[in-house]
């Protein structure tokens, strides 16, 4: 086994875990759990520590905002309070009124069901980018959270390994090539190769851990 295979392996072994499982999002290609992923990845990019974010989305969840239908009709000051539960206090307000907005344009254009969404992409995963920007809120950094996510489900996508991740392979002393790392993975689901790199990025200590353990 080469030194990268190890460090991957141990990489993975660590921190192997999506962003959606850790939000309690059992991710399917069905419309519920990819509407929730698209709210996380909403609250993700923001400038916030991701714990806040992960506990928001699952305080969102408990507040019954599960679906574009909910969240349009809880009204603003309901998803200002959800939102502060959870700790996403710093753009609350903003993030209320956009969550709303998005719920709506979702509901109106794909008729509260992404996959519509990606049958409109036609397989191009640079249009399911352009399309996730549509959404208030999400910008370049939330859909390439979605589809870094996604790709399980949403194979097209796959291996989806964007600027973040590929950070977090440098930081490891890897190749910077999705086809490469995807090899060096083997067997592993590419989004949870993706959650891992990911958290190399964000965190020096993971990537420093990695290293040594990796020896």
């Amino acid at each position: 086994m080469s030194r990268h295979e190890r460090v991957v392996r141990e990489l993975v072994g660590a921190h192997g875990r999506t962003y959606a499982e850790e939000a309690g999002i059992g991710l399917k290609d069905t419309p519920q759990p990819l509407y929730r992923l698209l709210v996380l990845s909403h609250l993700l990019s923001a400038r916030i520590r991701g714990s806040v974010a992960l506990a928001t989305a699952r305080a969102l969840h408990e507040a019954g905002l599960r679906d574009p239908r909910r969240m349009a009709e809880a009204g603003w000051q309901n998803r200002v309070d959800a939102l502060g539960r959870g700790g996403y206090r710093r753009y609350d307000e903003r993030t209320a009124t956009q969550l709303g907005d998005a719920a709506g344009l979702l509901s109106e254009r794909w008729g509260g069901d992404l996959r519509r969404l990606r049958r409109e992409a036609d397989g191009e995963v640079s249009e399911l980018r352009r399309l996730l920007q549509e959404f208030p809120g999400i910008g370049p950094a939330g859909a390439d959270i979605f589809l870094r996510e996604a790709q399980g489900v949403w194979p097209e996508a796959a291996p989806y390994l964007d600027t973040k991740a590929l950070q977090g392979a440098e930081r490891l002393d890897l190749p910077k090539d999705p086809e490469r790392l995807t090899q060096l993975a083997s067997d592993t689901d590419p989004a949870v190769l993706a959650a891992a790199l990911v958290r190399a990025a964000v965190d020096k200590g993971v990537a420093e851990d990695t290293l040594r353990r990796a020896g």
